[in-house]
């Protein structure tokens, strides 16, 4: 239910101008001087938009009266707008290039639980066509009805149609399958863990990249995780343990208070940061202008997210770091590492990891194209920006930039076909 009802204030968020025009079109709130307006723009949308009323008493009777005034006042709109369709209603910035409705629906396998050729077989007893490996990003663009491949960089990570829902489906129920972004799957991807490392998920809720970690280390090792809110430190909990992860401490602080000198974490040669950050790069955030952050806003999260490494830097045993964020403003992402390497750069050098990903850094900075970007038109994925850090083993001048280290991608070693449980 609740999952149910995420997914529909998502998608009244996504229609709210579009619902606003039609509430003052129809006079709706004129009208029902009692009812809220944001609980009119879930009705409207239910009404007109989504899978029906879900609701009963007097609010579904309220938008049954008001049904057919609204339905007129759809149709004017879209006859001023010139379109035939409900989703061209929406801003066209929202339709220019690929957005939330044509990215593919990702899917880690779990591998702490399964393993790929599992779930493959377990999706084509339910139907679904399997066409193998993808080559190129087009055959991602081509996909449609019951089909899936499985992904051309990450080696467990399946694609289908955009909007597929898996909520319901066992896999996803029981943790064998994790519905993940591919962006998102970048961090832990490149951090790549040795087994039994002792690794920092420095800002860690809702824990999909916590649960990533933990299957790359096998659940062999040690993962410390922060958040400072309750709420989502408990979510996260049941999640990780739904997914079998095993070996993690949860922790209710900010990072930024966490002691590098304090013994529990002196094993520590692995951290991955994503600090909060605007959320520019999340396609399924609209309207966009509620997203837009001011320049002031961006100011302090780049000063929160560039204390936030340089603090992660200061950990003794560290030896490689992944810093990202869900955002594509230059502020929080190049111009962050860029400033934190001035500082640190005798100690840590930017890796040029990943060489086969198509979109670079932005050039703010000698050897920016070393860090990854991630959009929906360059690489069918949300909004992402990924660099990797690593602690150097000579000595440069302080101040001075590194010049970057070629990488190669990570190998995950083979894994054993298990049987499906």
């Amino acid at each position: 239910h609740i999952r149910q009802l995420y997914a529909l204030v998502s998608e009244t968020l996504r229609y709210s101008p579009v619902l606003e025009e039609l509430l003052a079109g129809a006079a709706l709130l004129q009208a029902e001087k009692k009812l809220p307006p944001q609980l009119a723009k879930v009705l409207v949308y239910d009404l007109l938009f989504g899978k029906g009323l879900k609701c009963g008493g007097r609010w579904k009777a309220l938008a049954r009266r008001h049904r057919a005034r609204l339905e007129a006042e759809l149709a004017r709109l879209k006859v001023r707008q010139k379109v035939s369709s409900n989703e061209e209603l929406l801003a066209p910035a929202q339709a220019a290039s690929p957005g939330a409705s044509q990215v593919p629906r990702y899917v880690r396998v779990n591998t702490l639980k399964t393993c790929v050729d599992d779930v493959i077989d377990f999706f084509k007893r339910q139907g679904y066509s399997y066409l193998g490996k993808a080559a190129s990003l087009e055959d991602l663009r081509g996909l449609s009805g019951k089909k899936f491949l499985l992904d051309l960089h990450l080696p467990e990570l399946l694609v289908f149609p955009p909007q597929t829902d898996l909520h319901d489906n066992l896999l996803y129920t029981s943790g064998h399958i994790i519905l993940q972004d591919k962006a998102s799957c970048l961090p832990a991807f490149l951090l790549s863990p040795a087994a039994g490392s002792h690794v920092i998920d420095a800002c860690a809720a809702p824990g999909n990249k916590t649960s990533h970690l933990a299957a790359i280390l096998k659940n062999k090792g040690q993962i410390f995780a922060f958040d400072v809110d309750t709420k989502r430190l408990a979510t996260m909990n049941t999640m990780l343990m739904r997914a079998g992860v095993t070996g993690f401490q949860l922790a209710q602080q900010d990072f930024l208070t966490v002691d590098p000198g304090d013994p529990k974490y002196s094993k520590v040669t692995c951290i991955l940061l994503d600090p909060s950050c605007s959320g520019s790069g999340m396609v399924n955030r609209l309207p966009r202008e509620e997203a837009a952050p001011s320049a002031q806003r961006l100011q302090a999260l780049a000063g929160f997210q560039r204390k936030a490494l340089s603090h992660a830097l200061s950990f003794p045993a560290l030896q490689r770091l992944v810093y990202s964020t869900c955002s594509l403003h230059q502020e929080e992402n190049e111009d962050v590492v860029h400033a934190v390497l001035q500082e640190r750069g005798s100690a840590f050098r930017l890796v040029n990891a990943f060489p086969a990903w198509p979109c670079r850094g932005l050039a703010a900075f000698p050897s920016a194209e070393c860090c990854l970007r991630a959009s929906p038109a360059d690489t069918l994925t949300q909004g992402f920006f990924v660099a990797v850090l690593e602690r150097r083993g000579d000595t440069a001048a302080p101040g001075v930039l590194p010049a970057a280290e070629e990488e190669t991608q990570p190998q995950p070693a083979p894994r054993k076909r298990k049987k499906q449980r």
